[in-house]
C-alpha cells in the first residue's frame, strides 16, 4: 500500500510548520531569558503575548515537570523542545507504512492534543491570554491527529481486504 499523496503533502507541511513554530517559541523564550525588555513579532498587547505564555511556569514542561524536578532540571524542558521532538517523530514515523509506526503516530497525536486542551485552558483561564503561536500549534496537532486517523482507518481497511 502506498501513502497517498494528500496525506504526504499535509504531513510535511503541518510538520514543517510545527517544527518552525517550535524553533520561533524556543528562540522567543531564550531571547526574553537573556533580555527581559527582548519584545517578540507575536507580542501584540498585554493580553496577547506569546513570550509571556512561554515564560511562564507552564512555557516549560508543561508545568508539571517541576512539580517532581527542580525548575532548572534538564528535565525540565521548553514545551518548544517537546514540539520539536513531536514534529520530528511524526514526520520520521509517517514514512513508514507498518501497524506499529500507524499506532505510535496515532497514540502519540492523542498525547499531543491532550496536552494542547491542557495548555488552551491553562491559556485562557489561568494567564488569561492569547497566544498566536500556541493556537495554531494545537491547530496543527489536530490536524495531524485527523491524518493519522486517516492512515489507521486506511491500514485497517487493507488489513480486512486481504483477509
Amino acid at each position: 500500500m502506498a501513502m497517498p499523496k494528500w496525506e504526504r503533502i499535509a504531513r510535511i507541511f503541518l510538520c514543517v510548520l510545527g517544527l518552525f513554530l517550535s524553533v520561533y517559541a524556543l528562540h522567543v523564550e531564550l531571547s526574553r531569558e537573556r533580555n527581559p525588555d527582548y519584545r517578540a513579532m507575536c507580542d501584540l498587547g498585554e493580553s496577547v503575548s506569546c513570550s509571556k505564555v512561554f515564560t511562564s511556569r507552564w512555557g516549560r514542561g508543561f508545568g508539571l515537570v517541576q512539580l517532581f524536578v527542580a525548575k532548572d532540571s534538564p528535565l525540565n524542558q521548553p514545551n518548544s523542545v517537546l514540539g520539536l521532538m513531536f514534529y520530528t517523530l511524526q514526520i520520521g514515523l509517517g514514512l513508514s507504512l507498518s501497524k506499529k509506526a500507524v499506532m505510535l503516530l496515532v497514540s502519540s497525536s492523542w498525547v499531543s492534543v491532550a496536552g494542547s486542551l491542557y495548555l488552551a485552558y491553562i491559556l485562557a483561564f489561568v494567564l488569561g491570554d492569547f497566544c498566536m503561536v500556541c493556537v495554531s500549534t494545537y491547530i496543527i496537532n489536530f490536524a495531524l491527529l485527523f491524518t493519522n486517523l486517516r492512515r489507521r482507518t486506511a491500514i485497517e481497511g487493507m488489513k480486512e481486504k486481504a483477509e
